[in-house]
């Protein structure tokens, strides 16, 4: 663990990106690993986040290096330590900034990993079968569902408060990265799958609250510190159901559903800025690595739609 005055740093460096950028809570936990790490490297060394230089922070860098840590964990760190500084900076904590002008590895920019049309509906399928018990089932088709039809991140689709689901809506208000809101359509399926859970889950609330037990304000309660289902324990539920569908459980993740939501929206003609506006990206550059993925279908489009080619 850092010393306190490291703590301190860190403490009012995570505070500040929460009140002033609206920081995720797994944004700031991120930072704060990473900040966590660094002074303890620090610490082994007798130096401290007031008096580091900037060969200190690139010694830091190559450890970084050395250890095997991935291409975007240390850009991460990198971007950690750079905000810290700048921060420390601004707030006169300290003179310089000794990670100014800095470069790290940067991103390795990968495509998307997506799913077909096809597996989904497998997936869909294994998601109404796996439960033990009818309770199970409903609450896995309106997760599954939901997700499909929404592109929601994980962590989105499991803190989505019960109100939002009320009165058979055609669309949900989504609270997503940086408390930013949007409202998202659903799919009729997603309708109906959601209508079913919510009259089961409803059902018993009402027997909870008879018997003096407190109820949720959750759409998915669990037993989680939050009140809510967890992301890990969703992100098992989808491995279980994969297995279920005869899907490899190492090519499906609840992102790699969000990312066949846009991949399949794009396929079908959606145009890029609708779909993101439904993901909740702040830049359209990251929505636009999704054409990449549908490079075949994109040059089919061209040589068929064209009219140039239609001509020929």
């Amino acid at each position: 663990m850092p010393d306190p005055e490291a703590s301190r740093w860190i403490a009012t460096f995570l505070d500040a990106r929460a009140a002033e950028l609206g920081a995720a809570p797994n944004t700031r936990l991120a930072y704060g690993r990473d900040l966590v790490d660094f002074a303890d490297w620090l610490d082994r060394r007798g130096l401290d986040f007031a008096t580091v230089g900037r060969e200190a922070v690139q010694d830091y860098l190559v450890h970084c290096d050395a250890q095997g840590l991935a291409r975007s964990t240390r850009a991460r760190r990198l971007s950690s330590i750079r905000q810290l500084f700048r921060f420390s900076f601004d707030e006169g904590w300290r003179a310089d900034d000794p990670a100014l002008r800095l470069t790290g590895p940067g991103r390795a920019q990968s495509l998307p990993k997506t799913l077909s049309e096809a597996e989904v509906t497998r997936l869909m399928e294994a998601a109404r079968l796996r439960g033990r018990s009818p309770a199970d089932r409903l609450r896995d088709t309106a997760l599954f569902e939901l997700l499909y039809a929404t592109g929601l991140r994980v962590s989105e689709l499991v803190s989505l408060p019960v109100a939002a689901a009320r009165g058979d809506p055609r669309m949900i208000l989504v609270r997503g990265k940086g408390d930013k809101e949007r409202m998202v359509p659903l799919s009729s399926p997603a309708r109906t799958a959601l209508a079913e859970w919510l009259a089961h889950r409803d059902a018993t609330e009402d027997e909870a609250r008879r018997a003096g037990r407190a109820t949720s304000r959750f759409l998915f309660p669990g037993d989680g510190r939050d009140g809510h289902l967890t992301r890990q324990y969703f992100h098992s539920l989808v491995k279980d159901v994969a297995v279920l569908a005869g899907l490899s459980p190492a090519r499906v993740t609840p992102h790699v559903l969000r990312h066949a939501f846009a991949t399949h929206l794009l396929a079908h003609g959606a145009d890029l800025r609708v779909i993101q506006t439904l993901l909740g990206h702040a830049d359209l550059a990251t929505t636009e690595i999704y054409t990449h993925v549908l490079d075949d279908h994109l040059t089919e489009l061209v040589l068929t739609k064209h009219p140039l080619s239609r001509k020929a």
